[in-house]
């Protein structure tokens, strides 16, 4: 029963998180699996049918822009994604809501753990 709440959770915030790792640079999707699984000390452990969706939704909705890479040596081309100005927004507003949803959980979470 545990995994179906963990899975409807970390659903609900993974926008957030791959928006947030690309603030800091363009990335390609393995490398966004990587830096999730890392990162989260292995909370987000992503397979490519999960990212790859996410991606295209934010790519559909202007949030992120994704450019092929040039082939080099013996390196295939890579998709990368980068942030768009509209991401960056839509990161503030959603971490906005996320920080507002927290707080409301924990203030309910909070008070009924000290009363049991």
């Amino acid at each position: 029963m545990r995994e179906k709440y963990e899975r409807q959770m970390k659903k609900g915030v993974l926008d957030m998180l791959v928006l947030q790792l690309l603030t800091k640079e363009k990335m390609y999707g393995y490398q966004l699996i990587l830096e999730l699984r890392e990162k989260s000390g292995d909370i987000f452990c992503l397979k490519e049918g999960t990212l790859y969706p996410i991606l295209y939704r934010l790519e559909d909705e202007g949030l992120v822009e994704s450019k092929w890479s040039e082939a080099e040596d013996k390196q295939l081309p890579r998709k990368y994604y980068i942030m768009t100005d509209k991401g960056r927004s839509a990161l503030a507003e959603i971490y906005l809501s996320w920080q507002q949803i927290s707080d409301g959980v924990e203030k309910i979470m909070g008070k009924e753990l000290k009363e049991c």
